[in-house]
C-alpha cells in the first residue's frame, strides 16, 4: 500500500453531514469489569486527562468477556517512550494512532495482526478508516475509535460582544488579531511546553501555503527543509508571533485552553479536544472556523483530523481476550458512550449514532466532510523518531527564537538526511 493511499479525502471517511510495562513504576491499575471467561486483559493507556480517562474507563466497564486492568500513563510520557515500552513488557492492548504511527511499529514486528478481527468489524467502518488501520504488508493492526478535527476555536459570546467575524483570508486573520490586541485580549492562545501543539500550526500553514501534497511529501522525507517553500511557512508564522500568547514554552495546551474559556484570549488553533477544558455549562459557547486561506491555489481544502484507537502488542499475554476487547471498542455503542462523555471527539464507526452529537460535534463532522484532504498530524504523518528527536526541539527553538529561521532549517535538513535513508 502506498503512503499516498493512506491519506484520503474526507468524503472517504464517511463523515456524517517514560513509559514501562506493568511493572512497579507504573501507576496502580484501575479496576475494570470482572467477569467472563477470557482471563485478564491489560490496557496501556495514554488517556491521562480527566475526561478521556473517564470515557475509557466507562467504555471498558461495559466489556464482560474478561477482567480488565487499565494502566494509565501521562500522555506525553507514553508517546515519548512507546518504542522501549513495546520492546519491553507491554500491556496486551495499548492506545495509539492510525496511519504512519501504526505502520511504523507494525513493520518492526511490535504489533499483533488483527486482520481476523477486521473480518468481523469491517462492515462498521469506511474503506478510508480501514486503510488507516492497515500496515504496509496489507494486514490490519489497528481499530479506530475516535477522531477530531483541528480548527481555530473561540467563544461566541466574546465575539458577539466585540463584533468579530470569522476571517476568510490571512490578511483578515491578521487584522482580527490586531483588533483583539487593541481590545485588550491576547489574540491567539498558544502553548508548546509539551512539544507537539506547535506542530498543528506548522501543519496548517504548510498546507495553506504549499498544499497537501507538498506537506505529505515533506513529512515523508522527500522534500528539502531548506526549500524556499518551507522558509515561507516559517516567515508567515513569524509574522503572526506578535499575536501569540507569550511564554508559550512554559504553558501546557490545557492552560492555554483554560485561558480561552476564561475569556483572556480571543482564539486558539487546536484540536476539538479543547472542549475538555471548558466547564460543561460553557461548552455551547464554543465554536470554531477553519484556518483561513493563504494561497488561493489551495484555499482551505486541507485540515488535520487525527484518528485515535487501539492496537495489540506483539508480546500480548492474552491475545484472545485482547481481540475480544478490540471488537467491543469497535462497536458503535461503545463509541457513542465515548463521544457523549468526551465532547471533543467524533466516533469512527460509520454506524455510530450521531443524533446525540452536540452542536460543536455536528460542526466538527461537517468540517471534516467538506475537506478535500485530511492529514493525520505532523507527528503521525512522519517517522516517530524524526518527529520526537528533530521536530519537537526544532519547533520549540523557533517559538523561542523566531528570527533564526535559516540556521534552523539547515539543521532540520541535516538531521532529516540522517534519519530518512
Amino acid at each position: 500500500m502506498s503512503r499516498r493511499s493512506l491519506l484520503l479525502g474526507a468524503a472517504a471517511l464517511g463523515v456524517p453531514a517514560a513509559l514501562v510495562g506493568c511493572g512497579s513504576d507504573t501507576p496502580a491499575p484501575a479496576p475494570g469489569k470482572s467477569s467472563g471467561g477470557l482471563g485478564t486483559v491489560t490496557i496501556g493507556s495514554n488517556a491521562s486527562d480527566e475526561i478521556p480517562k473517564k470515557s475509557l474507563d466507562t467504555v471498558v466497564k461495559g466489556f464482560t468477556q474478561a477482567t480488565t486492568k487499565i494502566n494509565t500513563v501521562d500522555h506525553n510520557t507514553f508517546q515519548e517512550n512507546i518504542n522501549r515500552y513495546l520492546k519491553g513488557t507491554p500491556d496486551d492492548v495499548f492506545t495509539w494512532f492510525a496511519g504512519n504511527r501504526m505502520q511504523f511499529f507494525a513493520e518492526q514486528g511490535l504489533a499483533t495482526d488483527i486482520s481476523d478481527v477486521w473480518q468481523e468489524i469491517g462492515g462498521d467502518y469506511t474503506q478510508a478508516f480501514k486503510d488507516q488501520s492497515t500496515g504496509l504488508d496489507g494486514k490490519q493492526y489497528f481499530v479506530p475509535f475516535t477522531y477530531y478535527p483541528w480548527a481555530v476555536f473561540y467563544r461566541k459570546s466574546v465575539w458577539q460582544e466585540k463584533g468579530y467575524e470569522a476571517p476568510a483570508t490571512l490578511d483578515e486573520f491578521t487584522a482580527l488579531a490586531r483588533k483583539m490586541k487593541t481590545d485588550g485580549l491576547i489574540p491567539i492562545a498558544f502553548a508548546d511546553k509539551d512539544g507537539w501543539p506547535a506542530m498543528g500550526t506548522f501543519d496548517i500553514l504548510n498546507m495553506r501555503i504549499n498544499g497537501y501534497d507538498f506537506h505529505i511529501s515533506l513529512m515523508g522525507g522527500k522534500e528539502s527543509w531548506t526549500d524556499p517553500k518551507v522558509k515561507q511557512v516559517f516567515d508567515t508564522w513569524r509574522g503572526l508571533m506578535e499575536f501569540h500568547q507569550p511564554a508559550a514554552l512554559g504553558r501546557t495546551w490545557q492552560e492555554a485552553g483554560q485561558s480561552l474559556a476564561q475569556k483572556k484570549t480571543g482564539m486558539y488553533l487546536l484540536g476539538m479536544f479543547v472542549a475538555q477544558q471548558f466547564p460543561e455549562a460553557d461548552r455551547d459557547d464554543l465554536d470554531f472556523f477553519t484556518f483561513p486561506e493563504i494561497n488561493p491555489a489551495y484555499g482551505t481544502d486541507s485540515i488535520d483530523a487525527p484518528i485515535d484507537g487501539y492496537m495489540i502488542s506483539a508480546k500480548a499475554k492474552n491475545v484472545d481476550g485482547a481481540k475480544a476487547l478490540l471488537k467491543h471498542l469497535a462497536q458503535a455503542s461503545s463509541q457513542d458512550i465515548a463521544t457523549k462523555l468526551d465532547p471533543g471527539t467524533l466516533a469512527a464507526s460509520s454506524k455510530a449514532d450521531t443524533s446525540g452529537y452536540s452542536a460543536l460535534q455536528k460542526r466538527g463532522a461537517e468540517l471534516v466532510s467538506k475537506a478535500t484532504h485530511i492529514a493525520q498530524f505532523l507527528d503521525r504523518d512522519t517517522r516517530p523518531d524524526f518527529a520526537s528527536t528533530v521536530m519537537i526541539p526544532s519547533l520549540q527553538s523557533f517559538v523561542g527564537k523566531p528570527n533564526e529561521i535559516d540556521s534552523l532549517l539547515t539543521s532540520i535538513e541535516k538531521q532529516k538526511a540522517n534519519i530518512f535513508r
